[in-house]
C-alpha cells in the first residue's frame, strides 16, 4: 500500500472513531460474540481517548454484544480499594482514569470477566456517565452446590455441584477453582430452593468441603450435619476473600452510572471512595432474571461509599443475593496514635480492608470522639496540614500527621481510645424505589451526619435488619453519628429470618459503644420513622441506642405467621439510652398495647 493511501486509511479510521464527537470501539479492533480477549484492545482504546479528552462532551460507544475479558492484556494497577483486601496489583478490565465529560455506553453489552479481575474503574475523572452495560464472571468464586439427600441421624449429606462451578477432590477436599485461583471453602449460605430466600434460623452455616468423596460426577458424599438443609435446598460456598468491587470509584466528580448490571463480584458491587456526587438510576446488583440458576450475586455489600460528600443519589435500583448490605455509606475515623503538640497529631487507619488512601485535605472540618463512650470532645478543629508518615503520600499509608488550626482538646493522646472524624468527607443521601430482596445480613447502613432520605423501597426477606444506622469506632472504625434520617413510605417484609451482627430489630439504631453505662451526651439524633408498612412474623419493629429525637408515626404493622417467632427480643420497642421519642398514631394489626410493647433501658 502506497504512503498516501495508508494515510488516507488512518485518517478514515479516526473520523469514523470519533465522529459527531462520539468513539465507535469497533474502530479499535473490538469484535463482539468472539470470545476473544478484548483487555488489550480495550485498555489501548480508552488510553488514548484519555489522552484526547476536552471541554466537549464526548461519548464511547461500545457495539451490542458479549465481550470476554482475561488478565493477560489488561490494564495493571496499583489501588488501595476501601473496605477490600489490600493486595497489589490488580487486574483491570476497563479504566477509566483521567476522563472530562465523557459518557461510556454499552448498549446493552455483556461484559464477561475471567480469572480475578477488577472489572471497571473510574479514577480521577469528572462529568462521567457509565451506561447499559453488565458485568459478570464466566466463573464466579462463590461454588454453588444443590442437597440431594440428607442423613441426619449419620450426619453425611449428599449434593449435587452446580454444572458451570470447576472443582476437584484433592485429598478429600472439595477445591473450588478457576482462572489464578483456588480455595477450600469452609462456610456459606442456605438458599430456599424454590423461593432463593435464605433458608430460616441458618445465617452463616459451615459447609461440607472436607473428607469428602465424589460418589458419581458432580455428586459427592461429605459429613456435615445441619437438619436445616432438607433435600432441594441450595447452598453456596463462599471464600472470603475480597480483592476487587465490581466498579471503583475514586477521586471523581459528578459521576453518573445508569442502567448497569452487576450480576457477580468477588467483592462489592460499587465501591466509591473520596469522591463527590454520584448518582445511581436503575444500578442494579442482580441475578440475570427469573431463569437465572445461580442464588447469589456479589461476595459483600451491592454498594458501598467510603469518605464521599455531596450527593449520594440512588434510585430505581434491584439489590438481590448479596453477601450484605444493599448500600453501605460512612467515613472513616483515624485513631489518635500519637500527641505531638497541642495543634498536632498522628492518626492511623485501623482496620487491615480500610487504607492506603486519601483520608483529609486542608481545610477540612474535623471532630474528635472518645471510642470507648463514643461521645465528641472538644470543638469542631479544621485541618491546616495533613502528610504520610509510613508513605511519601496517602498512596498505600496508614498513618497521618495532622496538624490543626487550633489547639486540641489536653484530653486526646495515645494514652486514651480516640477518634478523628472527617465532616467534610461526608454526603447527603436520597436512597429510593429500590427493590432489596433474598440477601444476606442486612438490607441498608447510613452513617453520615448530613440529610439522609430513605423512601418508596421495599426490603423484602432481607434476612437480617432492614435499615441500620451504626456508628463505630472500635472495630471497622466506620463513622459516624446521624442527626438528620427520614425513614418513609417503605415495605418491609419478613426481615429478621436469621440473626447476623447489628439485627437487633428491623429498623435497628445501634451504634457500636462499648462502655454506654458511662455516655453522658447521644450518639444519634434527629430520626423520623414515618408512613411505612411492616408485614412481620416476629415483634421487633424498632431498636435504638443512645439517641436524641426519634419519632416513629403513622405506620402499619402486620402481624403474619409465615415463619415461628424466635427473636430473643420480643418487644415492639426496645429502646437504650433514648430522649424525647415520640410513638403515636401507629395501626398495628390484631391489637396493640403500646405499654407494654415498649421497652426501656436506660
Amino acid at each position: 500500500m502506497k504512503l498516501n493511501s495508508v494515510l488516507t486509511f488512518l485518517f478514515i479510521v479516526l473520523l469514523t472513531a470519533c465522529k459527531g464527537g462520539a468513539y465507535d470501539l469497533s474502530a479499535y479492533g473490538l469484535k463482539p460474540d468472539t470470545g476473544e480477549n478484548a483487555s488489550p484492545l480495550i485498555a489501548k482504546a480508552l488510553q488514548e481517548i484519555a489522552a484526547e479528552s476536552s471541554s466537549d462532551t464526548i461519548r464511547i460507544l461500545l457495539p451490542t454484544g458479549r465481550y470476554d475479558f482475561y488478565p493477560s492484556g489488561s490494564t495493571e494497577r496499583e489501588y488501595f480499594i476501601s473496605n477490600h483486601d489490600q493486595d497489589n496489583p490488580k487486574q483491570v478490565g476497563l479504566a477509566f482514569e483521567n476522563m472530562k465529560n465523557v459518557v461510556f455506553d454499552g448498549q446493552g453489552s455483556e461484559l464477561v470477566f475471567h480469572g480475578r479481575m477488577l472489572p471497571v474503574s473510574l479514577v480521577n475523572s469528572e462529568n462521567c456517565t457509565l451506561k447499559n452495560f453488565g458485568i459478570d464472571f464466566e466463573n464466579p468464586h462463590i461454588s454453588q452446590v444443590k442437597v440431594l439427600e440428607n442423613d441426619t441421624v449419620g450426619g453425611m449429606i449428599t449434593y449435587e455441584v452446580a454444572p458451570w462451578v470447576e472443582y476437584e477432590i484433592r485429598d478429600s477436599n472439595f477445591v473450588a477453582k478457576g482462572e489464578g485461583w483456588e480455595h477450600v471453602p469452609a462456610w456459606g449460605i442456605a438458599f430456599e430452593g424454590d423461593t432463593k430466600r435464605l433458608v430460616y434460623t441458618t445465617s452463616d452455616i459451615g459447609v461440607g468441603s472436607k473428607h469428602v468423596a465424589e460418589i458419581a460426577p458432580r455428586k459427592i458424599l461429605a459429613p456435615w450435619k445441619n437438619k436445616k438443609l432438607i433435600p432441594g435446598t441450595v447452598v453456596v460456598f463462599r471464600g472470603y476473600g475480597r480483592p476487587t468491587p465490581g466498579i471503583f470509584v475514586y477521586h471523581d466528580t459528578n459521576t453518573t452510572l445508569e442502567n448497569i448490571q452487576v450480576h457477580y463480584a468477588e467483592g462489592m458491587g460499587l465501591l466509591a471512595q473520596m469522591s463527590e456526587n454520584i448518582t445511581l438510576d436503575k444500578f442494579s446488583v442482580c441475578l440475570r432474571g427469573k431463569e437465572d440458576p445461580r442464588y447469589f450475586t456479589t461476595q459483600a455489600d451491592a454498594t458501598h461509599f467510603s469518605g464521599c460528600k455531596g450527593l449520594i443519589r440512588s434510585v430505581g435500583g434491584l439489590y438481590e443475593g448479596m453477601m450484605d448490605d444493599a448500600i453501605n455509606v460512612h467515613g472513616t475515623y483515624l485513631k489518635v496514635q500519637k500527641r505531638i503538640d497541642d495543634k498536632t497529631l498522628v492518626g492511623e487507619y485501623m482496620h487491615g480492608q480500610s487504607y492506603g488512601f486519601e483520608w483529609g485535605r486542608p481545610g477540612d472540618a474535623v471532630q474528635f470522639i472518645d471510642s470507648k463512650t463514643m461521645e465528641i470532645l472538644g470543638e469542631q478543629n479544621t485541618v491546616t496540614a495533613i502528610e504520610a508518615v509510613d508513605k511519601p503520600d496517602d498512596h498505600g499509608a496508614k498513618q497521618f500527621r495532622i496538624t490543626f488550626g487550633n489547639p486540641i482538646d489536653p484530653a486526646i493522646s495515645e494514652a486514651g481510645t480516640y477518634g478523628i472524624e472527617n465532616l467534610e468527607w461526608t454526603p447527603e443521601v436520597y436512597f429510593a424505589g429500590n427493590m432489596i430482596r433474598n440477601n444476606r445480613a442486612r438490607g441498608s447502613l447510613f452513617s453520615t451526619p448530613k440529610k439522609t432520605v430513605v423512601e418508596k423501597n421495599v426490603f423484602d426477606h432481607t434476612s437480617g435488619t432492614a435499615i441500620l444506622l451504626c456508628g463505630d469506632c472500635n472495630g471497622w472504625f466506620e463513622t459516624g453519628a446521624c442527626h438528620d434520617v427520614l425513614i418513609r413510605n417503605n415495605r418491609f417484609i419478613n426481615s429478621l429470618t436469621n440473626m447476623f451482627q447489628f439485627t437487633n430489630a428491623i429498623i435497628s439504631i445501634y451504634p457500636e459503644i462499648p462502655d454506654l453505662k458511662d455516655q453522658k451526651k447521644y450518639f444519634h439524633s434527629g430520626i423520623v420513622i414515618e408512613n411505612n408498612e411492616f408485614e412481620t412474623f416476629d415483634m421487633p419493629i424498632l431498636y435504638a441506642k443512645s439517641v436524641d429525637g426519634l419519632v416513629f408515626r403513622n405506620n402499619v404493622i402486620k402481624q403474619n405467621h409465615d415463619y415461628p417467632a424466635f427473636h430473643w427480643n420480643n418487644h415492639r420497642f426496645f429502646f437504650q439510652r433514648v430522649i424525647n421519642e415520640e410513638i403515636e398514631d401507629n395501626r398495628f394489626d390484631g391489637g396493640f398495647d403500646e405499654a407494654k410493647d415498649i421497652l426501656m433501658d436506660d
